[in-house]
């Protein structure tokens, strides 16, 4: 794989003490790749501080969610015409240095569609919200995923247009799943030793996980809409 030809979307939110570290991680691990950050209307100095890193900045004044900012950066990835696209969270820190096994599926055809799951896991509640998101997910496509809400993604130009926009919000993985199936492409999960800031059993936590609960609802009810 030719680094030059990748592009690299990372969603950031209010990630000024780690997106510095994941834009050197991803740096390292694929020199020459473009690295696009999408800022989601972030109250610190993630913007600053991510092209400061090396990173192209698409910043929302005003926060439009997940789906929203990454799908912006997104387009502009299209832009590019690259060869290759890995989205990825902020929160990775160095461990995203270690994104290569998804881009190498990809590149050697093994899936269309590339999905981390996390080889330790790191915090969480009671996995209520990724319990339906996995069954969101098999309901609407018969497919069974381990880490159904995982921003880690490797993917061809191609299919990421056929699954844009992005799904709102936090929706936006488990909508990209459906739409990349339904759309006849193959999505296979790939274990990598990765580590993120994970939300902990705490009201911040619990409140964060709720909100995600009500746009996977939301992203399942509209697909399975468009299955009718």
């Amino acid at each position: 794989m030719d680094a030059t030809r990748l592009t690299v979307v990372i969603a950031a939110r209010e990630e000024a003490d780690r997106i510095a570290a994941t834009v050197e991680g991803v740096r390292e691990a694929f020199p020459g790749a473009h690295v696009i950050v999408a800022d989601d209307g972030s109250r610190d100095d993630t913007a600053q501080v991510a092209a400061a890193a090396g990173a192209e900045v698409v910043r929302l004044d005003r926060a439009a969610g997940k789906g929203g900012a990454a799908g912006r950066a997104a387009e502009r990835a299209l832009e590019r015409d690259p060869e290759l696209v890995l989205l990825c969270d902020a929160d990775l820190a160095a461990s995203a240095a270690r994104l290569a096994p998804l881009l190498e599926a990809v590149d050697r055809g093994e899936t269309d569609l590339a999905v981390a799951v996390f080889a330790r896991r790191i915090g969480g509640g009671f996995g209520f919200a990724v319990g339906f998101a996995r069954w969101a997910i098999r309901d609407l496509t018969g497919l069974r995923l381990r880490a159904p809400i995982s921003g880690q993604r490797a993917l061809r130009p191609e299919v990421l247009a056929a699954v844009m926009p992005f799904a709102p919000r936090f929706g936006m993985e488990i909508g990209m799943t459906v739409d990349a199936v339904r759309a006849g492409y193959r999505v296979a999960e790939v274990e990598v030793d990765l580590e993120h800031r994970a939300t902990g059993r705490t009201w911040r936590g619990f409140s964060h996980r709720l909100r995600q609960l009500g746009d996977f609802v939301a992203v399942w009810a509209s697909r399975r809409l468009r299955k009718g």
